[in-house]
C-alpha cells in the first residue's frame, strides 16, 4: 500500500509510516473508522435505557454458514429483527415501534466458528400516534427470553426452508431438537456504557494483536477465555496452517454489511424520529461533527505531527513511496544532507 518517510525538523529523527490497508478484517486498520462510527452513534443516543440481546445460531448450522455465508447471515439479521419487531408491536410487551443496532460476530475466543449477532435495543418506542412509550419492565428486562427463543427458532427454520431447498427433512427435525439461545444481558447503566460497549465490539475482528503471545515458523500461540470453564484465561497453540484456516472462517463475503440499523434507528427513519423523540424526552439531538484522521488521533491522545523522540518539533514528510517499499537509508540521508526535507520524489 506504500507509505511515507517523516523527518523531525528539530532532533532529526526519521520515521517510516505505512499507509492503512483499510480492510475491515485487519487488526491494525480499524481505529479511525471505529471512532468515526462511535462519534456518529454517540450523537444519536436517546436518554433512555438500552438493552443488549444476543441471537446465536446452533452449531448444527455451522457447515451451512461456511458454504452459504451471505444467505445464512442475512437470514440471521432478518429473523432477529423480525422477532424484536413482533414483540415490540405486541401490546403485552410494548405496543410501539422500536429500533435496534446489530453487529455480526462469527467467532469464539478460540477462533472457532460461532455465528451470533449483538443487538442494542432502546427501552421503548414510538406509538402509531407519534408518542414515545417506555418499556413496561421498569428497566429490568426487554421481552421474555424463552418466548423469543421459540419464535426465533421457528421463523429461522421456516425462512431456511425457502432459501435452501436442497436440505433433507431430517436435518430440519434435528434443528428443532436443539435449544436455540437468545441471551439477554442486563440493561446498560446509561449512554456512557452503551458507547463503551460499541467501542469494544463494532469494528472488532476475530483476534487482535495483543492476544498473540508467540509466533514461530510453524505455530502461533495466543490467549483466550474458556467460557465453558468459568471464563478462565488460557493459552492455545495452533499450527500456522490451522491458525490461518480458523482466521479465514471469519472473512465475510465482499460487500456484506456486518453492522445494520433497523426501525426508528435506521438511516431512512432516524432523521425524522430522533429529533421527535429527543423533543418528547426533553433532550437535545446534535449531529456528530465530521473530523479528519488527525483530529481523531489528537482526541485519542496521539499527535501524528509531533516528534515521538524530542516531543517538541514537527514531523515533515520528505518522501512518499509505493508498494515496492521505502528507499534505503543512504538515499534518505542524501535528501537530508541537501536540506530538502519537503522534496517528495516519486
Amino acid at each position: 500500500m506504500g507509505g511515507h518517510v517523516d523527518h523531525c525538523t528539530g532532533c532529526g529523527h526519521v520515521r517510516i509510516s505505512y499507509n492503512s490497508c483499510r480492510n475491515r478484517h485487519c487488526p491494525k486498520c480499524q481505529q479511525i473508522q471505529r471512532e468515526r462510527w462511535i462519534q456518529a452513534r454517540e450523537a444519536e443516543l436517546l436518554p433512555t435505557t438500552y438493552f443488549h440481546v444476543v441471537f446465536t445460531l446452533p452449531e448444527l448450522l455451522n457447515r451451512l454458514c461456511l458454504y452459504e455465508p451471505a444467505k445464512m447471515y442475512k437470514l440471521l439479521f432478518n429473523t432477529a429483527w423480525s422477532v424484536i419487531q413482533s414483540f415490540s408491536h405486541d401490546e403485552k410487551h410494548l405496543g410501539a415501534n422500536t429500533g435496534m443496532i446489530t453487529i455480526l460476530h462469527t467467532w469464539g475466543q478460540n477462533l472457532s466458528l460461532h455465528p451470533h449477532i449483538h443487538c442494542i435495543v432502546p427501552g421503548g418506542g414510538i406509538t402509531n400516534a407519534g408518542h414515545w412509550k417506555h418499556a413496561r419492565s421498569h428497566g429490568k428486562f426487554l421481552f421474555p427470553v424463552k418466548a423469543m427463543s421459540s419464535v426465533f427458532r421457528a421463523r429461522f427454520v421456516t425462512a431456511l426452508r425457502k432459501t435452501i431447498k436442497e436440505l433433507d427433512k431430517s436435518f430440519y427435525n434435528d434443528l428443532f431438537k436443539t435449544s436455540w439461545v437468545i441471551y439477554a444481558k442486563r440493561p446498560f447503566g446509561g449512554p456512557k456504557q452503551v458507547i463503551e460497549y460499541l467501542g469494544r465490539y463494532t469494528h472488532k475482528i476475530a483476534i487482535s494483536n495483543h492476544r498473540i503471545t508467540g509466533i514461530t515458523d510453524h505455530a502461533v500461540t495466543f490467549r483466550y477465555k474458556d467460557y465453558r470453564d468459568e471464563s478462565k484465561n488460557k493459552v492455545m497453540t495452533l499450527t500456522a496452517q490451522e491458525f490461518i484456516r480458523r482466521f479465514s472462517l471469519h472473512i465475510l463475503p465482499k460487500g456484506f454489511p456486518r453492522i445494520r440499523h433497523y426501525g426508528i434507528l435506521s438511516s431512512k427513519r432516524k432523521q425524522k424520529t430522533l429529533p421527535l423523540i429527543h423533543e418528547q424526552l426533553n433532550s437535545h439531538y446534535l449531529k456528530a461533527e465530521k473530523k479528519d484522521w488527525k483530529q481523531i488521533s489528537n482526541d485519542l491522545g496521539y499527535n501524528p505531527d509531533c516528534c515521538p523522540v524530542c516531543k517538541q518539533q514537527t514531523m515533515v514528510t520528505i518522501i512518499s513511496f509505493d508498494r515496492r517499499g521505502p528507499p534505503d537509508t543512504t538515499f534518505i540521508q542524501s535528501l537530508l544532507q541537501r536540506k530538502q526535507p519537503l522534496a517528495v520524489p516519486q
